[in-house]
């Protein structure tokens, strides 16, 4: 039985424990689309900490490290301020929380674009330094290249087509791509020029409906839709914006819950009891034998 890191939540600590199933793998991941069309649609959130990774885990086929966490934890304005360092630490503590899902984490803005080889030694370093299975690049027939070379060399590779974030300065902001032909043209040649390079899944954001249909129908692996369609082969949010975590989300996003309002109402309770003085109370103070 393999062996993996797992938080005992008692005491706060990661330790390594028996897996109760062995983890899903990109292959499997990839094969999970057959003859143009996916029975069961893949699951996918994104995760940044140990303990969110295991909340999550057993109801996912993947955990994306996402370059999302730029704004979710650092509170950084984009993506782009995002290094390889931080992906590492993160994709990291999402490995050791984990046990089921295929971990996937996001190459950084400026880690990849310059050459294949770049590309290279930036992969190598995020799975070397934190044990996730593959990784996700923006970028459609420019990167074919890039996916190819990685791809042969043994690091699997998701694409990501459509609405890019790391490309917000070009794309002059986070509207929905494919509603001119000549860019519904490009959005499918991508997701094409991605698939035959090799990439066992693709990420298709910020798409209008019928041209994420036609980007899914046109290629041989999964597609994993973000405000595209539920026809896609999959989909991912960021779990922080279904939560309810933020007030202002994508119109793409439904929130499941309003997590923020429930920490809010928590820590005011808490704040109340400390200032009337009725925390801590015997139950969690230590009083003489």
């Amino acid at each position: 039985m393999s062996t993996t890191f797992q938080l005992d939540t008692s005491t706060s600590r990661a330790n390594p424990t028996p897996a109760p199933m062995k983890r899903l793998t990109v292959p499997k991941i990839r094969q999970r689309k057959s003859d143009g069309s996916t029975d069961l649609p893949l699951v996918m959130l994104t995760a940044y900490t140990a303990r969110q990774a295991q909340l999550l885990d057993a109801h996912c086929d993947l955990l994306l490290v996402g370059d999302s966490l730029g704004q979710v934890i650092y509170g950084l304005p984009s993506t782009i301020p995002v290094t390889l360092r931080m992906m590492a630490d993160h994709a990291a503590a999402v490995v050791r929380g984990s046990y089921h899902a295929v971990v996937v984490v996001d190459m950084p803005f400026g880690s990849y674009e310059q050459s294949p080889q770049q590309a290279f030694e930036s992969a190598s370093f995020l799975l070397k330094e934190s044990g996730a299975a593959a990784v996700k690049l923006e970028g459609g027939e420019v990167m074919a290249e890039t996916v190819a070379f990685l791809n042969q060399r043994g690091i699997p590779v998701m694409g990501h087509v459509g609405l890019t974030p790391q490309a917000v300065n070009v794309l002059g902001g986070y509207a929905a791509r494919g509603r001119s032909g000549t860019e519904a043209e490009k959005i499918v040649s991508d997701a094409k020029a991605l698939d035959d390079a090799g990439a066992f899944a693709i990420v298709v954001e910020g798409v209008v409906e019928p041209i994420a249909i036609d980007a899914t129908n046109s290629v041989a692996c999964p597609t994993i839709g973000i405000g595209a369609s539920s026809k896609c082969d999959g989909q991912v949010l960021v779990t922080e914006d279904m939560l309810g975590m933020f007030e202002r989300v994508p119109r793409f996003v439904k929130k499941y819950e309003n997590i923020a309002q429930l920490i809010e109402q928590t820590v005011a309770t808490y704040a109340s009891e400390v200032r009337e003085r009725t925390f801590p109370g015997a139950e969690q103070t230590y009083q003489p034998k």
